[in-house]
């Protein structure tokens, strides 16, 4: 039996384009000669839809799409993630900001198999994720029976992401029934080294089941969020019948009976590239945008930001800014042009200077500009110039900041933290400088400058300054801070590990930094724990632990 998986890109709430797409997908499928085309979870309505759920009139609007879809089924068989209506729960009808927020009806989040013009059945998800930058419960819910679905002679055990990742459940219960063939139709954000997490869960339920598992996952990037495609096909004894790439969209064919396929290598430093890239991109494009802006300093985090914003969108719509100030470096002014000349990008060049000295003679009547205030002025006239810039041309300013430097506050508001998009804001300082010596090995040429990858981190604001004098150095810095923020460690196992002095210290600055964060860019996530949505934090919070 010839199958299909198709890997596609959908926008949220772009309802008539996804479905175009999901159209595209199915007239491909039959060409290839499929027989079932299985597509991801939420395709149409995109994922995660978010409030849109309780927006009035849009799962009307989904439903006519998706009885279009289900209108263009003849010849083939198609699997895809959309939703079910559901039987009403007891509501909160006093309370506006619940009765006015309630949708237009309950729904599961289902996989649903169509075939020749007809719904043949669909499997609720029984497992809602509501954890780190998901939240299900708050707008499905749970369908806890699980459901055989016959067709063609076939027992398809269908299956919708996160019910994949528990002992038992839906997939326990088919597995138990009896299938044929198991499909999981997912949207799973990256990071790295959830591919291989996947594998090994879905090895299993193929070896429990005695049956082929087919898994699609959703590529592309939304907000925060980048799905990383992936998918892939077992056969009962773990071996692999398709790898699909990751980070690109496509349609890939296989034959259940066919002879295994070399298994996937695991992801590495350039899977990270490309998820940034694919972050970047469909920012860039899903919202219309000409291109960025990336405020080059000849520092690390700036260089490579740059570089990732023309590997995502081609130089041409890539625009470098260097500011010098009063205490910029001359290797600064160097590497900046050096930079810019191996992109190829146009680079601006505007001194800060004399408007740092007006806002200076401003203030001075009025209070002393000095030491942290004499710093930051240069730092946001930066941030001014940028999004001048970026009001000037259309293109919108990516903020350079690392997710060591973040997490301390080690940034200023309304200065370096300007911008739409943190490409690098959950890497750690060690993985900027791993990545960015890869992009140069990748292009095969010194694409960031060596006296970037080797000086001493700086900002620059004052006379020798160094970041090794305003915080704790980056490798011992950067293991406490994944342990604290992925692993979510304890203050007493985290000072065994590293310290009184060292823990106390982080966990200061970490929540003294809180209400900067809640006014960052959107960071792309590619670990467990990045800031942002994942990472609901009060601002005001008297537990420093």
């Amino acid at each position: 039996m010839k199958l299909a998986v198709g890997q596609l890109d959908p926008k949220v709430g772009d309802l008539g384009g996804n479905r175009r797409l999901v159209l595209s997908a199915i007239r491909r499928a039959k060409r290839a000669g499929a027989e079932l085309l299985v597509l991801p979870e939420l395709v149409l309505l995109g994922y995660p839809p978010r409030d849109l759920l309780l927006r009035r009139g849009f799962l009307t609007a989904a439903q006519v799409e998706f009885r279009r879809v289900v209108e263009e089924t003849s010849g083939i068989a198609v699997v895809l993630g959309h939703v079910a209506v559901a039987p009403s729960p007891p509501a909160n009808q006093q309370d506006p900001s619940a009765s006015s927020f309630q949708g237009d009806f309950p729904v599961h989040n289902a996989a649903f198999l169509l075939a020749e013009g007809e719904v043949v059945g669909f499997q609720g998800k029984f497992r809602l994720p509501s954890f780190d930058v998901f939240e299900e419960e708050r707008y499905f819910l749970p369908q806890s029976q699980a459901r055989v679905v016959e067709w063609a002679g076939l027992r398809l055990g269908l299956s919708v992401c996160e019910d994949l990742w528990y002992e038992g459940g839906i997939l326990g219960a088919q597995a138990e029934a009896g299938v044929d063939l198991l499909v999981n139709v997912s949207a799973s954000p990256y990071f790295r080294g959830k591919p291989a997490l996947r594998h090994r869960l879905a090895r299993r339920w193929a070896e429990l089941a005695g049956a082929p598992l087919v898994y699609v996952n959703l590529v592309g990037g939304q907000d925060e969020l980048v799905f990383d495609g992936g998918s892939f096909a077992l056969r009962p004894d773990g071996k692999f019948l398709l790898v699909a790439p990751h980070f690109q969209e496509g349609i890939y064919v296989f034959d259940l009976a066919a002879p295994p396929v070399t298994p996937p290598a695991p992801d590495g430093l350039p899977e990270l590239a490309d998820a940034l890239c694919l972050g970047i991109r469909d920012y860039i494009e899903k919202n219309g945008l000409p291109g960025v802006v990336v405020g080059v300093s000849g520092g690390i985090d700036s260089a490579l930001t740059a570089a990732l914003a023309c590997r995502a969108l081609g130089r041409d719509r890539v625009l470098c800014a260097f500011l010098p100030g009063p205490y910029t470096s001359p290797e600064s002014g160097e590497q900046a042009r050096s930079l810019a000349e191996a992109l190829g990008v146009r680079l601006l060049e505007i001194p800060i200077g004399p408007v740092v000295e007006t806002i200076t003679q401003a203030l001075e009547p009025h209070l002393p500009v000095e030491g942290v205030v004499a710093e930051n002025i240069q730092a946001r006239v930066r941030g001014l110039l940028l999004m001048s810039i970026s009001n000037a041309t259309g293109h919108v300013v990516l903020c350079p900041g690392n997710k060591s430097e973040i997490a301390m506050g080690y940034n200023t508001l309304y200065g370096d933290t300007v911008g739409a998009l943190a490409p690098l804001g959950d890497l750690l300082k060690g993985e900027v400088y791993q990545l960015a010596r890869w992009f140069n090995q990748a292009a095969g040429r010194e694409v960031i400058p060596e006296g970037t990858l080797t000086r001493p981190p700086s900002a620059e604001l004052r006379p020798h300054q160094r970041d090794d004098q305003d915080l704790p150095p980056y490798e011992e810095l950067d293991p406490l801070l994944s342990s604290l923020l992925v692993k979510n460690l304890s203050q007493e196992e985290l000072i065994e590990d590293f310290g009184q002095e060292l823990v106390r210290e982080a966990l200061a600055r970490l929540g003294r930094a809180e209400y900067k964060r809640r006014q960052l860019p959107l960071v792309i996530k590619v670990s467990p724990k990045a800031f942002g949505m994942g990472r609901r934090w009060p601002i005001t919070c008297g537990f420093s632990g």
